[in-house]
């Protein structure tokens, strides 16, 4: 009979998520799959057995925040949503919702705006920003729908006060479900511009 891998201990899965969460942090790493490997080879442990969930890589990363970030990480979490506040207002007649880093209040220096713009015309983002003047760069993202496929989704990336901001441009009805988060695989959290507002006040 094959001998089983012996699964990780916790104290091991914190050591890793805990690293993990400190290259993230500090070396500006945006994937958490890469982070973790990363962390594993410089602590000399196996990616064979379980590496830590991203929902536990998020909590370290909190962790990591909360014991190192002090005011520059508070004021830059502020500096990018005063920013995102100001780029959804511009962007009003899109609807815009931001997600990610900016608004779980995990966002670093190296993190960008991320907001979802709602569309019934996929050209409708280009042309508003060609009639403002505003120069942009063009990607495209590979996600999880909501039936569990993959599918690919435009994404507009500008500058707005000194800060990169990424234009997902979603198509559709459909589009106003929320994807799952890569965290955890839960609907993504969205927020209006009168929740980021609130975020602000609440300071």
């Amino acid at each position: 009979m094959a001998k089983r891998t012996p699964r990780r201990g916790v104290r091991e899965r914190q050591e890793l998520a805990a690293e993990a969460a400190r290259i993230i942090a500090t070396e500006g790493q945006r994937s958490y799959l890469l982070a973790k490997h990363k962390a594993a080879e410089r602590l000399g442990a196996s990616t064979r057995e379980g590496l830590p969930s991203n929902r536990e890589i998020e909590t370290a990363l909190r962790q990591w925040q909360k014991l190192y970030g002090g005011d520059d990480f508070e004021d830059r979490l502020r500096e990018l949503r005063e920013a995102a506040t100001r780029a959804m207002r511009f962007l009003k007649p899109f609807r815009p919702k931001l997600v990610g880093p900016v608004l779980e209040g995990t966002a670093d220096e190296f993190s960008r705006i991320c907001l979802h713009l709602f569309v019934d015309d996929p050209d409708a983002v280009v042309r508003f920003l060609m009639e403002h003047g505003i120069p942009f760069d063009q990607e495209r993202r590979r996600v999880r729908w909501h039936d569990g496929s993959r599918r690919h989704i435009d994404v507009l990336v500008v500058q707005a006060d000194g800060e990169l901001v990424e234009l997902a441009v979603m198509v559709g009805r459909e589009a106003w479900q929320a994807l799952p988060s890569p965290i955890d695989g839960r609907p993504l959290r969205r927020g209006s511009l009168q929740d980021v507002e609130g975020l602000l006040a609440e300071g």
